[in-house]
């Protein structure tokens, strides 16, 4: 019997120490997979999370060089002004640039003859969006934000109780806001080829499908992310997998003929382009995307005329060859409000305003 449990006991120590060199394996092969998940994890973090802004003024930012007012939550805003002094003016404007542009890029104050400009009594002031140019950017901006900003602007300036605007592209989106939140402070609106959001309610599913699938595979993507997981927008418009926006990437592609044609009218770009981006492109281009195509907390379709009085009108300019705006969603909005004067443009594409005439 002795032998017997001898032999057992070594039987059941042999046994024990198989088991430990099986379990040591598996123990460390779990270990090194948890901490690379933790690293994957760590990784993808910092992956999407964009570069803090260089903030003009700041060590190591880019300097101030432009004029600029003070907001009530400490923001700056930069500004420019054009036309007459603003003292003996008939006619302010508060003029709102496009996307990837900033306040050198006032196109109506550039095509206005300085002679107009004196005989109507024009004054113009262009501004830096917040992050672009030499305006603070405004990471908790929102679709309210900016027109409270742009009123803020006007009483800073000293522009009255009533102020016209006029907005270009993406800037044309921003006269919406303005529409929507400040309509009392308005003499007049202007939409330029304005930028359209595919999820405005009331927009008709089968109208918004046709245009939004007619944009490059690349800018469907850019704009759903934009939409959808915001989070990503950093991610996914500076990853090297797949291609991104073609509009960040300034294509030709998307020129109209005659937009194509007007592209030595934007040569003076060269002198300021390098300051559009400066403070970083997440509070610039990637925060465009976000606030334009993102969930809204109103419909343009909704909205009612301003001026019931005929005291103001609003006015919608495009082109029927524009490749970046749906020319049909245009025409659909106009029709649901038909206090928009309406001006379709035959033959012209996105960058009209550069026209001489």
């Amino acid at each position: 019997m002795g032998v017997v449990n001898r032999r057992n006991s070594a039987a059941h120590t042999s046994n024990q120490n198989k088991t430990t060199s099986i379990q040591l394996p598996l123990g460390i092969f779990g270990t090194v997979l948890a901490v690379l998940f933790i690293g994957f994890v760590a990784w993808s973090y910092q992956t999407i999370q964009p570069p803090p802004p260089k903030i003009c003024g700041s060590l190591n930012g880019p300097t101030i060089t432009a004029p600029r007012i003070k907001l009530r939550d400490g923001r700056n805003l930069a500004y420019k002004e054009h036309g007459v002094p603003k003292d003996v003016a008939k006619h302010k404007i508060i003029f709102v640039h496009g996307f990837d542009a900033c306040r050198h890029d006032a196109y109506v104050a550039k095509t206005l003859s300085p002679d107009v400009a004196e005989v109507l009594g024009v004054y113009i002031v262009s501004f830096d969006r917040p992050g672009y140019g030499e305006s603070d950017p405004h990471p908790n901006q929102t679709v309210k934000s900016l027109a409270l900003d742009i009123e803020e602007l006007a009483d800073k300036l000293g522009l009255g109780s009533k102020f016209y605007i006029i907005g270009f592209s993406l800037g044309g989106q921003v006269v919406w806001r303005c529409l929507k939140y400040i309509p009392h402070r308005l003499a007049g609106a202007v939409l330029i080829a304005p930028v359209l959001n595919y999820w405005w309610a009331g927009l008709p599913a089968n109208l918004t499908n046709e245009v939004f699938y007619q944009q490059k595979l690349q800018d469907q993507w850019t704009v759903r992310v934009a939409h959808y997981i915001p989070w990503l927008t950093y991610w996914w418009n500076t990853q090297k997998w797949f291609p991104s926006s073609s509009l960040i990437a300034d294509s030709i592609d998307l020129l109209s003929l005659q937009d194509r044609e007007l592209l030595p009218k934007r040569s003076d770009r060269k002198n300021h382009v390098a300051q559009v981006r400066q403070q970083g492109e997440h509070e610039t281009v990637h925060r465009d995307l976000i606030l334009a195509f993102g969930s809204w907390e109103f419909s343009p379709l909704d909205l009612e005329n301003p001026f019931p009085n005929n005291e103001g009108s609003v006015h919608i300019w495009q082109g029927d060859e524009d490749l970046i705006v749906p020319v049909k969603v245009q025409r659909y909005i106009a029709q649901k409000l038909p206090w928009i004067q309406y001006h379709e443009l035959q033959g012209a594409g996105h960058l009209f305003p550069h026209v001489d005439d």
